[in-house]
């Protein structure tokens, strides 16, 4: 007979002591997360964004999703971005997330999940990077970030964690205090130079990495031609760039039904031209030599961002809390148990 699961609620105190210092084995999981969703074996229904008319740029996203093999869970993630946040002091995201049981169904654990979202997007990110760039001129040593957040300091950190090292760090961002804040934290974990570029142009042509971590609304970024060097772009915050320029470039993405659509850059791209043959595989289908990025164009890696990887984290998250004894259950929380009373 199935038994009720207990209820545990995990702080985000305990996620970053799980996850911190373990980028690479974070990487790993994911990876083994995007295979497992490459081989059929997760679910992962389309995100619903709730949004709002009196505040346009603000909204909370649930990403419920599925995954089976070693993680074999279920669950969902609820994530709210406020940009206005930032100007009050506070982070611009925050979020929880609720794993169910496989068996019964029942939720038995919430999780802080801002830190876990941070870093499974960082390891799609550091993971792609690798990947894409085995089979290019060699691992990039010149980086650029525009947008300089949580988001840019996790790839970072996730970039490095997975053995890249960096020559020369750029950083563009339309805040020059967020700039100069970014700058004096690669300061602190570097020995490269650091350069504040006032014009994106600028810092684009300058590096051979470029990581786009905005809350970019539509592309800002217009121009094929100032990425004629042919860089590596992880294109996290997916509408920085325009039509143009991913039409002119090779495209992985993380899953095409998911990416093509609310206006991401590749989905207006799509609807430019009416097709997606532009599209040249999933992240999946690079590590499984499906398809091989080549060294004579941009290569661009939009990730949408699945909820597989978030369950894939979390779990681990659970696991690792759970091994220390520092689980924290709340007794009680189920309480109608009896059909009949």
């Amino acid at each position: 007979m199935s038994q009720v699961p207990s209820f545990a609620v995990i702080s985000g105190a305990q996620v970053h002591q799980a996850v911190t210092g373990r980028e690479k084995q974070v990487t790993n999981m994911i990876e083994a997360a995007y295979r497992l969703h490459g081989e059929g074996a997760t679910v992962n229904p389309d995100s619903y964004f709730l949004r709002f008319p009196d505040r346009p740029s603000s909204r909370i996203i649930a990403l419920p999703a599925s995954v089976k093999g070693e993680v074999d869970v279920h669950g969902i993630k609820w994530i709210s971005s406020f940009p206005e946040n930032v100007a009050a002091g506070i982070p611009r995201a925050s979020a929880v997330l609720i794993l169910n049981d496989t068996e019964t169904g029942y939720p038995f654990a919430c999780l802080e999940s801002s830190i876990i979202s941070a870093a499974r997007t960082a390891a799609s990110a550091a993971l792609a990077a690798v990947k894409l760039s085995e089979q290019r001129a060699g691992r990039p040593t010149r980086v650029g970030f525009i947008g300089v957040g949580i988001i840019a300091r996790y790839i970072h950190t996730y970039l490095v964690g997975n053995g890249f090292e960096f020559e020369r760090l750029g950083i563009h961002d339309l805040s020059a205090d967020h700039a100069e804040g970014f700058q004096n934290y690669l300061e602190r974990t570097e020995k490269s130079q650091v350069t504040i570029y006032d014009r994106p142009e600028d810092l684009i042509r300058s590096s051979d990495l470029i990581v786009f971590a905005t809350v970019a609304g539509e592309p800002h970024v217009q121009d094929p031609a100032w990425f004629d060097h042919n860089p590596l772009v992880l294109h996290v915050s997916l509408r920085d760039l325009s039509p143009e320029i991913i039409l002119g470039s090779y495209n992985i993405v993380d899953d095409v039904e998911h990416c093509l659509k609310a206006n991401t850059s590749p989905h207006l791209a799509e609807q430019q031209v009416g097709h997606r043959d532009f599209v040249a595989g999933t992240l999946y289908d690079v590590m499984t030599g499906v398809t091989t990025p080549p060294a004579d164009r941009p290569v661009i890696f939009s990730p949408f961002g699945l909820g597989v990887l978030d369950l894939a984290v979390a779990k681990y998250v659970y696991d690792q809390v759970t091994a220390t004894g520092d689980l924290h259950t709340v007794p009680g929380f189920f309480h109608e148990l009896k059909r009949y009373g």
